[in-house]
């Protein structure tokens, strides 16, 4: 068994938290992953009603399940509604993340609820520490869905010289002997978000999951585009990666002509709607090309865990 300081704090069989995507991320994918022994989440956007995070939480906790909700700085202000559902929601855990969580972690600790961070650079990290976060997500640009520009083992080296929280590495892991090799580096857990994209309990359509499974690691871009088509508000500094299709390979780099061409960002509203992943985006890192099939987020994080702990074992043999 892998114990660190995370597992303990949660009472967590395994450090492996479901990252919270969203539109895949619900109460189901979050029960999987929980069921699995480790903590799930779910995954809130700028349009999603307050509804959601009541009647999503309530599936994971009906069953006694720890589990967290993930929302996003940046649109807090607009939208305190959706605080205030997560709170009801009595999470084990809520990440703010992507803008300054500082408004926000004296409330959620108030109620009793860990508040975690996901941090792109240093700078992130200071804000998150200052603000009095309980967990640190180093997020990686190996990363599906919005993410910066750092790779994801400098980073979590860098930030793991800064604090003495737990910090959780996210981005490029999908196999036991990479969750091992996270662990080694000093990581209290994973925070994975690509290998659950294929799992049967998630939001996202079946054309979005056989996708998944056949795209290659070296089919994905760091864009803005599909954010631009979509006219969704997310801050420049955080593109999104997401497996290349027909749209991103002519509007990528080409976002300030988008932004004019409405017939263009017709595509990816069409595209949405009618799931058509030629033009809409399909989220996801630069370790899809190891989702290969179709199962239950349980079983990826028991077999995460087992593989983890095989390496980790495996690696006292090159000490001498």
């Amino acid at each position: 068994m892998i114990t660190t300081a995370f597992t303990r704090r949660f009472a967590l069989a395994t450090p492996v938290v479901g990252a919270p995507m969203a539109g895949v991320a619900g109460g189901a994918l979050a029960r999987a992953v929980s069921l699995g022994g480790g903590l799930g989440m779910i995954g809130v956007g700028s349009a999603t009603p307050a509804s959601f995070v009541t009647e999503q939480g309530a599936i994971p906790r009906g069953d006694g399940l720890p589990f967290g909700v993930g929302l996003m700085a940046w649109v807090l202000p607009d939208r305190p509604e959706l605080l205030e559902a997560t709170i009801a929601a009595t999470p084990d855990l809520v990440s703010v993340s992507f803008g300054d969580p500082a408004p926000w972690v004296p409330r959620l600790h108030d109620a009793g609820i860990a508040v975690a961070a996901q941090v792109n650079t240093v700078v992130d990290l200071h804000r998150a520490l200052i603000a009095g976060v309980d967990v640190v997500v180093a997020q990686g640009s190996e990363a599906g869905g919005h993410t910066g520009h750092r790779a994801t083992l400098p980073l979590l080296q860098e930030v793991l010289a800064l604090t003495d929280r737990p910090v959780l590495a996210a981005g490029g892991i999908a196999t036991g002997a990479g969750m091992a090799a996270a662990l080694a580096a000093g990581a209290a857990g994973v925070w994975i978000g690509t290998p659950l994209l294929s799992c049967p309990e998630g939001l996202n359509s079946p054309e979005a999951r056989q996708r998944v499974r056949a795209a290659t690691g070296e089919e994905t871009v760091l864009t803005r585009a599909f954010d631009v088509a979509e006219g969704v508000a997310w801050p420049e500094r955080w593109p999104g990666r997401a497996l290349v299709n027909d749209f991103s390979r002519v509007w990528h780099g080409r976002e300030d002509e988008l932004v004019h061409d409405a017939d263009a960002r017709q595509l990816v509203v069409d595209g949405r709607r009618t799931g058509d992943p030629a033009t809409a985006p399909v989220y996801a890192g630069e370790a899809v090309g190891l989702v290969t099939t179709e199962r239950s987020a349980t079983e990826v994080v028991r077999e995460l865990d087992a593989g983890a702990e095989l390496a980790l074992r495996a690696v006292a043999g090159l000490l001498s």
